[in-house]
């Protein structure tokens, strides 16, 4: 894990809780797998383990086995069950019972510091190769990636030991997909259909693209803030001076001092957790319906990519305080009133914090042309749809000449009118 530093201070007397110093897809579906081979597995899973999922404690891994046919369990979202992709049998998730419950910030900031350098790292920076439960195939992940498909089976394959760690702060809600692959697949295909500039190559991202569901990490801020101000308000009059053809009415302001406190309550303020993506396109899928979260099963994201977080509560905590601070300035200035506002202090008490892990859906296409990468983005709940494209210039130049020769015909015949 990267160095950690306290968030910035806040442009005014007051800063966000600061840590406490620490005291030192589309792919056939594949074959159901032979059952001695199954039957040779089981001695790798553990009892106690719930709902449809396959514990395979030497390699700190799980699968979704059908029990009716042997094939693969994924979480099909159209009908919200674990469905087989051989046999099409379907199994009700065993979700937890209650609400997403709400952390407190400041004991998950000490928690942070005191596991500062730890053997965390390991699980992040080194690549850890599985071997498939179910055909023997290698299958590698990288990075923050803790779910994934076997490439040669397409077995659901699941990493415990990052989840599970008690270095990692644990996954509290999930939102499931409720945007399907084909629902997806329309989507993207309508947002590029209307980029015009795009070339003809990139929009055939059927064929070149590779396009996949991803629970991605984020966490949420929930906080009570209460700011004491000073400054000074402005009320605009007007007045009219010089006489003659000098006469004119200027606008002037009139000042006094303003002072005061102000309440703010902030919920669900997200934070993307993931490196690697483009944050600000990401941004711009907002807003995320949180409110509807489930309480976490890792059920919901068999069959599916899921990533951990690679900045963790802390290292996303400047983003959220920066919102919420933006939000507050908006509050004192209203509340100061007039026709200009004069902020010369804030002095913000964070009387509440607390936050939550989340892994939240998103549609992936990644597209490489001319040896570039080129992501779009759909939020798997709401549908709304981000990304970048490159930009085709022989059809800029083609709109360029066009337009050149409009131009030209308008000229024309304008000063043919013109004549006549």
């Amino acid at each position: 894990m990267s160095e950690q530093h306290p968030p910035p201070p806040i442009p005014s007397t007051s800063q966000p809780p600061p840590p406490p110093e620490a005291d030192s897809s589309g792919s056939s579906p594949a074959p159901p797998p032979p059952p001695a081979r199954a039957k040779e597995v089981s001695d790798d899973i553990d009892p106690s383990a719930d709902s449809m999922a396959m514990r395979h404690l030497t390699e700190e891994s799980r699968t979704y086995p059908c029990e009716s046919c042997g094939g693969e369990l994924h979480f099909d979202i159209r009908s919200q069950f674990l469905k087989c992709a051989h046999c099409g049998n379907t199994h009700e998730l065993m979700e937890n019972d209650g609400r997403v419950d709400e952390r407190d910030l400041r004991e998950a900031l000490r928690l942070l510091q005191l596991n500062k350098q730890s053997h965390e790292q390991a699980f992040i920076d080194i690549d850890k190769e599985i071997t498939c439960q179910n055909c023997g195939g290698n299958t590698t992940f990288s990075g923050s990636l803790t779910a994934e498909k076997c490439p040669y089976c397409a077995t659901p394959i699941q990493l415990d030991d990052v989840h599970d760690a008690p270095e990692r702060l644990p996954v509290d809600g999930v939102l499931p997909f409720s945007i399907d692959d084909k629902q997806a697949k329309e989507l993207i295909g309508k947002w590029i259909s209307g980029r015009w500039f795009a070339p003809t190559e990139f929009k055939t991202y059927g064929r070149t693209g590779a396009f996949s569901s991803v629970y991605m990490a984020y966490f949420t801020y929930d906080a009570d803030a209460r700011t004491q101000y000073t400054g000074r308000r402005g009320d605009n009059y007007t007045v009219t001076v010089g006489s003659g053809e000098n006469r004119r009415t200027e606008t002037r302001t009139s000042w006094r001092r303003a002072s005061g406190t102000v309440n703010n309550s902030f919920d669900d303020i997200t934070v993307f957790a993931n490196e690697g993506f483009e944050r600000n396109r990401i941004a711009k899928l907002e807003p995320w319906p949180t409110e509807t979260a489930k309480p976490y099963s890792a059920e919901y994201a068999a069959g599916h990519l899921r990533r951990t977080y690679d900045l963790d509560v802390e290292e996303c905590l400047p983003e959220a305080t920066a919102q919420m601070e933006a939000a507050i300035t908006q509050t004192v200035r209203q509340d100061i009133g007039g026709d200009q506002q004069d902020i010369n202090s804030m002095s913000i008490s964070w009387l509440k914090m607390t936050y939550k892990h989340l892994l939240l859906p998103i549609w992936l296409l990644t597209v490489i042309y001319e040896q570039k990468p080129f992501q779009v983005y759909i939020n798997g709940v709401t549908g709304e749809v981000h990304g970048s494209r490159p930009y085709s210039k022989v059809k800029i130049l083609i709109a360029v000449m066009l337009a050149a020769l409009v131009i030209v015909v308008v000229v024309i015949a304008v000063s043919a009118s013109g004549s006549g």
